[in-house]
């Protein structure tokens, strides 16, 4: 089995690629930083030597990135993929820099219809398979200072329920799973106690169980908060 995670070098991407690793899949990872991806690359083989690790390197915010990515997939079946590449630019509509938008919609969102379109082939002649779209709960409610990077993740979660109607008769399960706030390097340096944030592991989790249902079962769509609610 083979499962593919974009922006698996750290975060949320990297907890997925470690779960997966655990139950024997072997991995496609990608992220933008070389460096970041090799050393992840190399603490999933720590704890299971037995499967393999591929690495692309692709900035999938673009279209040579995009290109760059399917170009370096090959023939083989992909079993579950995980959209997972995407950033975060605070701002309000009113007053962030020009170009914020573009930048959100090519990152959290083009990115994930690039990738989706590129494994799809190799996904279905086996009339089964699974998506995870890695969305966020700014993508469900307007929030302060999200800006167009909630603008994105609306575009995302609608994207994420499109593929699932369109995929239903080919077998291919897709979840739409929106996180709160979850610890990772773009929290690094604030000053906040650890219980007020959920772990990466903890969405890792859930992609993991939803793996193990029935053929015939899906989880549409996923919400989770930190215990003590937003931020």
């Amino acid at each position: 089995m083979v499962a593919l995670i974009t922006g698996a070098s750290k975060g949320i991407g990297y907890a997925i690629a470690m779960a997966l690793a655990g139950k024997g899949y072997n991995l496609i990872i990608s992220s933008t930083n070389p460096a970041e991806l090799n050393l992840a690359a190399d603490n999933i083989l720590k704890t299971n030597n037995n499967i393999t690790v591929t690495c692309i390197i692709a900035d999938l915010s673009t279209a040579v990135g995009q290109n760059q990515f399917a170009s370096q997939l090959g023939n083989n079946p992909i079993h579950v993929l995980v959209n997972n590449a995407g950033r975060y630019l605070p701002g309000s509509v009113y007053n962030e820099p020009e170009g914020t938008l573009q930048n959100m919609i090519n990152t959290n969102l083009y990115s994930a219809y690039a990738v989706t379109r590129a494994v799809l082939p190799l996904m279905l002649p086996q009339k089964s398979g699974y998506i995870f779209n890695i969305c966020s709960i700014a993508g469900m409610q307007a929030y302060a200072n999200g800006g167009s990077y909630s603008i994105s993740k609306f575009a995302l979660i609608g994207f994420s329920k499109n593929l699932r109607l369109e995929l239903m008769p080919h077998g291919i399960a897709v979840t739409t799973i929106n996180p709160g706030a979850t610890w990772s390097s773009a929290w690094a340096g604030v000053d906040l106690p650890k219980q007020r944030l959920m772990e990466a592991t903890d969405i890792a989790a859930l992609v993991l169980a939803c793996t193990t249902l029935s053929p015939q079962a899906v989880v549409e769509e996923i919400t989770l908060r930190p215990l003590l609610g937003d931020l």
